[in-house]
């Protein structure tokens, strides 16, 4: 089997010295190693913070988008979809929309 081991420490020993030397290691530098630390822990809430700025800003771009497109579909759009369906003539449309246009924005 293994005679001989290279330990934490670079030294030469047996299995079970580096064994036995383990868990003073791990209680000296913890769960890190050795003593190298990088801060997994702020990838989690930057995660999540990253997700929930992600779904406000495609929510407020969707509503914005449809809020614009709402507000030019105003009688304009509905007289276009009249004529589009056959309710009323060119004639018709025309002069509704002469009217629509010549009254002034409210």
């Amino acid at each position: 089997m293994f005679t001989a081991l290279t330990s934490i420490v670079g030294e030469t020993t047996t299995l079970g010295g580096a064994l036995a030397q383990l868990p003073a290691t791990v209680a000296a530098h913890g769960p890190w190693g050795d003593g190298t630390f990088w801060p997994f822990f702020l990838l989690f809430p930057l995660f999540w913070i990253l997700v929930i700025f992600l779904f406000i800003f495609v929510g407020r771009r969707a509503w914005r988008r449809n809020h614009h497109w709402a507000a030019t579909q105003g009688a304009e759009g509905v007289l276009r979809e009249r004529y589009a369906r056959g309710e009323i003539d060119e004639t018709e449309f025309r002069q509704r929309l002469e009217v629509l246009r010549s009254q002034p924005p409210s």
